[in-house]
């Protein structure tokens, strides 16, 4: 269904608002992250995560206000490496490709592959997962490596009863009955981990030719240096994945190409960057100045409103710097950690 894009890019958003409150300079990071991205198929969504900062710096910088969550978190972590073998904190870079399959007018889809580089042995950890899943998986060959296959919708649903946390329990509701696919997983390399679609796989390991294009590269490279890079590719629109009102501001979200982004953080502040590229001018205009009156309208409506929530939602609107460079409209948002804080729910 369309909303599986938007399933798809909300499950990078969660890891992102983890990955986002920490920053250093990382000319080493940079390098391996661009390694894996240009090692990924030909894609219309990619990520790029550095792995280590995320797990060792950024949960507990994000939840130094909710203690009890990053305790949930980090036992949840350890249940799924007891579960299936592998421990999502030894992945330092993590790089993600997403093709975009439109099945039917109303059934659009994701392919996603990924690449994951850590401290580990790529192979054991294969094996680990091959054991915690109780031998169910088959084996295929994809030239000279053998990838295995599991379901992970029946992992899930064995384990998820371990799961107490209410708002995790929601996320895995909503999330379980889109787990139609199996998911396919080798090593790569020594230390980095393959997994996804086997389409994807097979298309990665055999396809030389087939890579990221250098336009979607430039894009999630704006910022290197970033905690978490995303970009998407939208040949077509986005009308194709989202309904849109036959109105100005709908005509100039359709104009949109391409969404690119990071989130990082600059001392105190946790910051937001995005940048929407229209296919021409016209439409770029028209979402820039849309963009600036629902700011300044969201603004003055939040901000005079007695309820607390509502003032944080009126300083965080108007925090936000809206630009536009040529065809493409620029978005940032800086947000204090006491903000972060009470959006979290201090504890």
């Amino acid at each position: 269904m369309k909303k599986r894009l938007f399933v798809f890019l909300i499950a990078a958003a969660l890891m992102s608002n983890f990955a986002a409150l920490v920053t250093a300079d990382s000319k080493s990071s940079k390098k391996q992250a661009n390694a894996l991205l240009a090692l990924l198929p030909a894609s219309d969504v990619v990520i790029s995560m550095d792995g280590k900062r995320f797990f060792d710096t950024a949960l507990p910088q994000i939840l130094s206000g909710n203690k009890e969550t990053l305790d949930e978190i980090n036992a949840h972590a350890e249940d799924f490496k007891k579960n299936t073998g592998i421990d999502p904190r030894q992945f330092e870079q993590i790089a993600v490709g997403g093709a975009i399959k439109q099945n039917s007018a109303d059934d659009i889809d994701i392919e996603p592959v990924a690449l994951a580089r850590g401290n580990f042995d790529a192979n054991s950890l294969v094996a680990l997962a091959k054991f915690a899943s109780e031998n169910n998986y088959r084996e295929e060959k994809v030239g000279a490596r053998t990838v295995y296959i599991f379901s992970p919708k029946k992992l899930i649903e064995k384990h998820r009863s371990t799961v107490k946390n209410p708002l995790m329990q929601k996320i895995l509701n909503n999330l379980l009955p889109r787990f139609t696919h199996e998911i396919a997983i080798t090593a790569y390399d020594a230390n980095t981990l393959a997994f996804g679609r086997l389409e994807r796989l097979k298309l990665m390991f055999t396809e030389s030719k087939s890579r990221v294009s250098a336009d979607l590269m430039a894009a999630v490279n704006r910022n290197p240096n970033a905690v978490m890079n995303f970009a998407a590719s939208f040949p077509n629109g986005i009308s194709g994945f989202v309904k849109l009102a036959d109105d100005d501001l709908g005509n100039n979200l359709n104009s949109i190409r391409r969404i690119s982004g990071s989130i990082d953080a600059a001392g105190e502040n946790f910051v937001i960057a995005a940048a929407a590229k229209s296919v021409n001018l016209a439409g770029a205009q028209g979402l820039h100045t849309n963009l600036v009156v629902l700011r300044d309208f969201g603004v003055g409506l939040l901000g005079n409103s007695k309820n607390e929530n509502n003032k944080l939602y009126a300083r965080l609107i108007e925090n936000a710097k809206i630009t536009r460079n040529g065809t493409e409209v620029l978005l940032d948002l800086s947000i204090l950690q006491s903000d972060v804080n009470l959006l979290l729910g201090a504890k």
